[in-house]
């Protein structure tokens, strides 16, 4: 293992970017996790010199232990740049083209989706330029808290063949879990390896001795995760993802990752390598003002730059990697949270981006759960009512508040009390579908079809372009 210096000598030289120093950045940690935007939250970073790692908080309220750089955390969308690196990998092995359609690798009998005449590339997947949404909308889960671990390859496949696109195929960037889905399953038929897992730790994890790089968890490496927790720090199980598990589904820790971006800047020889480089490669624009999108990375390259990063979100964790490659450094941000740590990363990698301090904002659903655990569902419906009139500046009256806290009731088994919460939270905000969706999802599971189908058709009439609407009523239907 390369010998650690002191963070500052580190960067001693890198003054264009005058990179924060070893105690600002403990104490930016420290902060934010006072300040309960996550549990914990890991910093890690790595130069030619070697690598630290700073950390703070806990790994659970019932494992009060201080994370280190061994501790596992899901890595979310940061997986999408393992899935690309393949495809970079496969493309220079001549295996794949880049501008090949999915048409030539999809099974017979699925559809490719077309538009003008054009089809969708392997590097349109890879690149957000395919058209197809962030989720697909066939999902119908046995657990609502899995949407997606019984999301199989045959259903996302009936999900391409339907598929429509809204827009020109390669006209705009949308990102998309789902094109991530496809390129994964097309990646790891054409090369004949088990399965997508495999095939990362083929070409990528073992070669790089990534050894706590995975998806399907060991004993070994589940005893070193954190528990992910929801925005408002409930305790939150770990994913998974189905036949989209190439978007978001490998978890890792900040050693790994220092090892992966190491290899990415050079430090590391490897086999690989070309591939990355491949990978970094400005492909188009993203949307707005945003950068650019790469083989799975975004890239900043204006004003000399040349900052390259990916981050990553799941419902208990959030992540960020970005590599200087212009300076020659990474940084690393994992959290056990489903709040945001890429202000962070982004800060410690380039000084004039700032941090936004987090700020709880779950006071109202703190407030009405104990209520409702000490007086009942009655008290904090009436209770709420009474808040929402008193104006105290401290409490943030939105739809997520009800939401997250009719699934609280809903995982706790109080299956009546959750619909009035629910049914709360649709006469409080009647023009959002998302009231309507998690209302019918409870009908449906309180075997109450009847309201199920009318919370369904009330989101259809709300949102007529979103096709999952008719999914969810031809199945209660059928």
């Amino acid at each position: 293992m390369k010998k650690s210096i002191p963070i500052l000598l580190a960067f001693a030289s890198q003054i264009t970017f005058a990179q924060l120093s070893a105690d600002s950045i403990k104490a930016i940690i420290k902060q934010e996790v006072a300040n309960k935007r996550s549990k914990s939250i890991v910093v890690g970073i790595i130069d030619k010199n070697g690598r630290q790692i700073y950390s703070e908080g806990i790994l659970s309220d019932k494992n009060p232990v201080l994370p280190d750089g061994d501790t596992v955390y899901e890595i979310g969308s940061i997986t999408k740049v393992f899935t690309s690196l393949l495809l970079a990998d496969m493309s220079l092995k001549h295996e794949v083209n880049l501008n090949d359609p999915i048409s030539k690798y999809l099974p017979k009998n699925v559809k490719s989706p077309t538009r003008n005449g054009k089809e969708i590339t392997l590097s349109n997947l890879s690149t957000h330029r395919s058209t197809f949404p962030r989720f697909p909308y066939n999902v119908d889960p046995k657990n609502l808290d899995q949407p997606y671990a019984d999301y199989s390859v045959k259903r996302l496949y009936e999900y391409v063949s339907d598929f429509k696109p809204s827009f020109d195929i390669d006209s705009k960037w949308q990102y998309s879990n789902v094109a991530y889905g496809v390129l994964g399953e097309i990646l790891t038929s054409v090369a004949h390896k088990k399965n997508y897992e495999t095939f990362v730790e083929d070409v990528i994890c073992k070669p790089l001795k990534m050894k706590s790089t995975v998806i399907t968890f060991t004993p070994e490496i589940k005893r070193r995760a954190a528990i992910g927790h929801s925005e408002y720090g409930e305790p939150v199980d770990f994913i998974e993802l189905g036949a989209i598990e190439a978007g978001g589904g490998f978890r890792s820790t900040a050693n790994d990752m220092l090892t992966f971006a190491a290899a990415n800047l050079g430090f590391i020889k490897s086999d690989i390598y070309p591939a990355m480089e491949l990978t970094h490669l400005q492909q188009a624009k993203k949307d707005g003002n945003r950068g650019y999108v790469t083989l799975g990375w975004t890239l900043y390259n204006d004003d000399g730059k040349n900052i390259i990063f990916k981050d990553g979100g799941t419902p208990g964790y959030r992540t960020f990697l970005g590599i200087d490659k212009k300076n020659g450094f990474a940084v690393v941000v994992l959290s056990n949270s489903n709040n945001g740590v890429t202000d962070i990363g982004n800060q410690i990698i380039d000084s004039s981006s700032k941090i936004t301090p987090y700020k709880y904002p779950w006071k109202l659903l703190d407030t009405l759960r104990t209520t409702i655990n000490q007086s009942g569902i009655d008290e904090g419906i009436n209770l709420y009512k009474k808040l929402k009139t008193s104006k105290e500046p401290d409490l943030y009256f939105n739809e997520n508040q009800l939401n997250y806290l009719g699934h609280e009731l809903r995982k706790a088994h109080k299956l009546n009390d959750a619909i009035k919460i629910f049914e709360l939270n649709v006469s409080e905000y009647p023009n959002s579908t998302l009231p309507y969706e998690n209302l019918g999802e409870i009908y449906k599971r309180n075997n109450n079809k009847k309201k199920a189908i009318e919370c369904f058709r009330k989101a259809q009439e709300l949102e007529p372009e979103n096709p999952r609407w008719k999914f969810l009523i031809d199945k209660l239907i059928k």
